[in-house]
């Protein structure tokens, strides 16, 4: 049977939500599609991919930082690429490779559609950066037969900003697979047990890992504690610093890019996520099919998948005063960790299953190849 070949171009395979996105949905593609993925690192993804027997393609130039030089070496190699694989669709993913790769497919005259995984020009983000980006993506989408917002938020961005029409968007939230749900009492059943809060996230300004830790130098408890943060990144040195001196080190685990995310998260209690700006974070599904309470920033697609006072809490970004306040809510209330995991686990099962993500995505790709003529 001739397979519809299907290119998806990524910036980078370092660990991340765009990345997950991505390697769910490649592996959960019927079979009348063949997924092959390009991107500028192997990383993690690469990995993955490679070992789930999906073809990876290195394009060495391209990368996250801005370079004239480099993006235009990028865009040759990407070029170089298509007329190679001759795919029959070209999915991009992030800003650099969505712009870049994009502008390749329109040269090679094939239907590309981009993933948008949170908006370059969002709230939170530099106002001189904000209007660069709103400026190339409305460019862009000049190029794009269909792009995919994953959530309202940033389809609602993209109209407001007028980046392309309403029709030639939808928005199709992240899923991913479903796990074994443990319940708060797993494992768990010593009351008087050190309470582990949990942040998985790249140590970069957008994240924002210092708000948690003055947060947390703030909380006046009895009950013991500890914070886990889970991530590499920039960033990194000046977080540990950080945390030296607020004189809370002895509570804070930093343990760098893990592999065994599902496995620290069922371990868990609460999951914190302090961002500045956001799509729709990967993490916070995973960590409520964990079964774990979210403390979430209040940005991007977040209220999408928190339930505000139901499955967790949310916070105005920056907010370390409202954010201890949860936190020392959820440590001293087993109950409501239990009841608030519940509800975030069922919420998951009923709306961000990666086979809900596929379906929806799959009548997008169906659409698009129809439309050019070159669905097989």
């Amino acid at each position: 049977m001739n397979k519809n070949k299907v290119l998806h171009i990524i910036t980078t395979g370092e660990s991340g939500g765009a990345q997950t996105h991505l390697y769910d949905l490649c592996t959960h593609m019927p079979d009348r599609y063949k997924p092959l993925v390009a991107m500028g690192q192997k990383g993690t993804l690469g990995d993955k991919l490679a070992q789930a027997n999906i073809p990876v393609y290195i394009v060495p130039s391209l990368q996250r930082e801005i370079s004239l030089f480099r993006d235009g070496h990028a865009y040759r190699e990407i070029q170089q690429l298509i007329n190679e694989l001759q795919p029959d669709l070209i999915c991009t993913h992030s800003s650099k490779a969505g712009f870049l790769g994009r502008l390749a497919a329109r040269a090679a005259s094939i239907p590309v559609i981009f993933t948008v995984h949170g908006w370059a020009f969002t709230e939170g983000v530099a106002p001189l950066r904000r209007l660069l980006y709103r400026i190339l993506e409305r460019w862009a989408a000049r190029w794009t037969a269909r792009l995919i917002c994953v959530s309202d938020y940033d389809f609602q961005l993209a109209c407001r900003y007028r980046v392309a029409a309403a029709q030639r968007m939808t928005t199709i939230h992240n899923g991913i697979p479903p796990g074994a749900y443990q319940g708060e009492d797993a494992g768990k059943s010593n009351a008087d047990r050190t309470i582990r809060m949990i942040m998985v996230a790249r140590f970069s300004a957008q994240k924002d890992q210092s708000l948690l830790l003055q947060a947390v130098s703030e909380m006046q408890l009895d009950h013991p504690f500890e914070v886990v943060l889970v991530g590499d990144g920039p960033l990194l040195p000046l977080v540990r610093d950080y945390a030296a001196g607020l004189r809370i080190s002895d509570k804070i685990k930093f343990l760098g890019d893990r592999s065994d995310v599902e496995d620290l998260l069922n371990q868990a209690d609460i999951f914190v996520l302090t961002s500045h700006w956001e799509g729709f974070p990967i993490t916070i599904l995973e960590a409520m099919r964990a079964g774990l309470p979210v403390i979430a920033s209040d940005v991007g697609g977040c209220r999408e998948a928190v339930a505000d006072g139901q499955t967790g809490y949310l916070v105005k970004p920056g907010d370390s005063r409202g954010l201890t306040h949860y936190l020392e809510e959820l440590v001293c209330n087993r109950d409501l960790r239990s009841s608030m995991g519940q509800a975030g686990y069922e919420r998951f099962i009923n709306n961000f299953t990666a086979d809900k993500m596929v379906e929806k995505t799959l009548l997008v790709y169906d659409e698009v190849l129809r439309a050019s003529g070159q669905e097989r």
